[in-house]
Formats: structure tokens, sequence, C-alpha cells
């Protein structure tokens, strides 16, 4: 990160940020991992789908719990991400983890191939979420659930205290109208009558509020905000060089307030839900 701006944005500069920061960004998902993994509830021999699996997660973890004769196949538009995800696998000794570079909206595989689908931090990204649903829907063995988790509202400390500061500064939207939106489905129900509209049964959606830790500085956690949050790119490059060591120093002193010793103890409200094919 420069000293005036934190946020080059290259096209390689999420994968980047991924690789520099992949132990500590794992550390600060890892409560949501378990819990979607925990709500998933794969059972051994169990093909699974994970869909914007990026680096790897809950499919490395998805794949431990299936054991050998499972087998999790694990999608995302971007290679270089799943070349990570691939790596950590390896790194495991997890030979039935596999990769496909695939839209969620245009799946490459059969009618009825998978026993469990999951999906963390990524349904709130499809452009068209009912027919990206309809597709997963389509490749599931009838009676598979499909489970994800989702942002909630972004009223809590870990967005407050970086890209809310950012936006107090520069005004303006904060998202662009029609683009991604992290929190598209942080309107309780909102996510359930997606799934239901693409003819999941048995739909049900709950809130949880779980851990969202850094092992770290604050300095690290502003950085790696910025680094990731895609979203908020238009927002980010409004802001002007002169001011954002001000931005930063704002932003640290709001982070610091969630400091316990070492750690950076946020949390982080999500909404868990799931249907059945």
């Amino acid at each position: 990160m420069s000293a005036t701006n934190p946020a080059p944005w290259s096209s390689s500069y999420r994968l980047v940020a991924a690789e520099k920061w992949k132990a500590k960004s794992a550390m600060l998902g890892s409560a949501v991992t378990e819990a979607l993994v925990e709500y998933a509830e794969p059972a051994p021999n169990m093909c699974v789908l994970d869909l914007a699996s990026g680096t790897g997660e809950p499919g490395i973890s998805l794949t431990q719990r299936v054991g050998p004769r499972g087998s999790v196949m694990a999608v995302d538009q971007s290679s270089e991400l799943l070349a990570i995800a691939t790596e950590r696998a390896r790194n495991k000794g997890l030979a039935n983890f596999a990769v496909q570079q695939a839209d969620a909206h245009h799946l490459p595989f059969a009618d009825r191939s998978f026993d469990l689908a999951t999906c963390r931090f990524g349904v709130m990204f499809f452009s068209k979420a009912e027919q990206a649903l309809k597709e997963l829907r389509r490749v599931l063995k009838p009676g598979a659930r499909a489970c994800f988790v989702a942002w909630g509202s972004m009223e809590q400390p870990y967005w407050q205290s970086t890209m809310k500061i950012i936006h107090r500064h520069v005004g303006g939207n904060m998202l662009e109208p029609g683009g991604a939106d992290p929190f598209r489905f942080a309107d309780a129900g909102s996510l359930a009558e997606v799934l239901s509209a693409a003819g999941f049964d048995e739909v049900e959606e709950a809130s949880r509020i779980l851990p969202w830790t850094w092992l770290g500085e604050a300095e690290e956690v502003f950085e790696y905000a910025c680094a990731v949050a895609a979203p908020f790119r238009p927002m980010l490059e409004r802001v002007k060089a002169d001011d954002w060591p001000i931005i930063r120093a704002k932003a640290i002193a709001a982070i610091e307030l969630y400091r316990v010793e070492d750690e950076i103890r946020f949390t982080a409200r999500v909404v868990l839900a799931s249907g059945k094919a």
C-alpha cells in the first residue's frame, strides 16, 4: 500500500491481495466458513459443488468432511484464484478436490450431478440471481440442498470502520446503482424469496452473528478491506491522493476500538439460507 492510495486497481490487484493476506484472511472468515459447513451438513461420500469458491473455502473444508470417496468441485470465474485454491488443497493432500472456471449462470455440468451445493459470500454478486439459482437446481440431485451465506446489513463493525468512513469523506454513491452489492440480501427474507422463485423447496433463512477476527494491526485491516472490496472501487477511485492519510487515520482509530490484545475482534452479521432441489 502506498502512502497515498491503498487501492491501485490493476486487473491483478485482487489476486496479489489474496496471496499477500491468505493466512490472515482465512482466519478472518474462518467462523463464517465453519458456520456454513456445519449448516450444510456434508456427509461422507457426497459429491459437492462449491460456487464462487475463490481461493478455496468452504470447498477445502467440505472436502475434508466428505472423505476420500466423496468429492468437491470448486467453481469460480477467476482461474487465478482457483489456482491458489488448487495449491491449498494439494498442500493438505486432498486428491478429491477439483476446480472448474465457470459462470454460475451457465454451469458446465450434467443435470442431477451433485448431492450438495454451497456458496460463501457469492450469491449477492450473481447478476441474475434467479437464473443462476435455477441453473444450480438443475445440476443438483432431487432433494439435494443448496446452502448459502450472505452479508447482512452494512451497519456492522467491519464495514462501518472501513468503507463507511471513506464514504463519509467523499460522499456520492457508496455502491454504483445497479452494480454489485454485497448487501443485496441483507433484508430478511429476500434471499429465501429468490430461492423459492428459482424452484427450491423447503426454503429456510436465518440471521447469525459470528466472530470476524483479524490477527494483526488495524492498518492491515484497512489495507485488506480496500484491496479486496471490488464493489466499492468507484468510490475508492474518487478519493484524492492527499486525502488518503486523513481517511486512513480515522479508519485505524475506528478499527482500534475492536482490539483485544493482538487481535481485532469484529463480529459479522450474516444470512444463512438453504433450499432443496
